[in-house]
């Protein structure tokens, strides 16, 4: 890796943190210079402006995601074990991250991105997506795998699986709520049972 390489990585895990607890619009080139001390020049070199900081503060935050919790998911049986699996490390993720001390920027980004419009927020918007997508999709293997009913609205059960982990992102860090992690793991358990397929109806022969 080149020495400007390195720099911009140095530059992009700093980004992280600050926009983690003072928010996108927080990130400020000239205070995140002056913690890494660099010239405000010489950090903007790498990036050109705030807008694209703040994308690349995204690849590297959803790229953290990505390791810590969908891939080693994706290596768990497809089916109800990898969504539970997902789940698990989805929770842990949200609970703490020496990366992201203010919680998961994705995540925050959600709501302060929401009326924001142009191209950190298209940026954001296509991720999520891609997100609810892989959600459906596995709720699909699932139907597949018989372990859900074959009626099931996979799309719904991505909206409901979000909305669980959304809802224990405020509960968590707004409400400092100490059941948010019981409530999350109730709700997904109920999500679960009522994706599950019904149970064979034993019908005894007349005699």
């Amino acid at each position: 890796m080149s020495k400007g390489a390195r720099t911009k990585e140095t530059i992009v895990a700093a980004a992280m943190k600050a926009a983690s607890v003072e928010g996108f619009n927080g990130l400020s080139i000239g205070n995140l210079a002056t913690r890494l001390g660099m010239s405000k020049s010489g950090l903007f070199a790498h990036f050109g402006s705030k807008e694209e900081l703040q994308k690349a503060v995204m690849d590297a935050s959803s790229q953290l995601f990505l390791d810590a919790v969908w891939k080693p998911a994706r290596a768990t049986p497809r089916g109800l074990p990898r969504l539970r699996k997902l789940f698990d490390l989805w929770l842990a993720w949200m609970d703490s991250n020496p990366d992201l001390p203010g919680g998961c920027i994705l995540t925050a980004a959600a709501t302060e991105m929401d009326d924001k419009p142009g191209p950190v927020r298209d940026k954001l918007v296509a991720m999520q997506n891609e997100w609810m997508a892989t959600l459906a999709r596995g709720a699909e293997l699932a139907v597949n795998e018989g372990h859900f009913r074959a009626d099931l609205d996979c799309q719904q059960f991505a909206f409901e699986l979000s909305g669980i982990v959304f809802s224990l992102s405020f509960y968590t860090r707004l409400l400092r709520d100490p059941q948010a992690r019981f409530r999350a793991e109730a709700a997904f358990d109920d999500l679960i049972r009522r994706a599950a397929p019904a149970p064979a109806i034993q019908l005894a022969n007349d005699i």
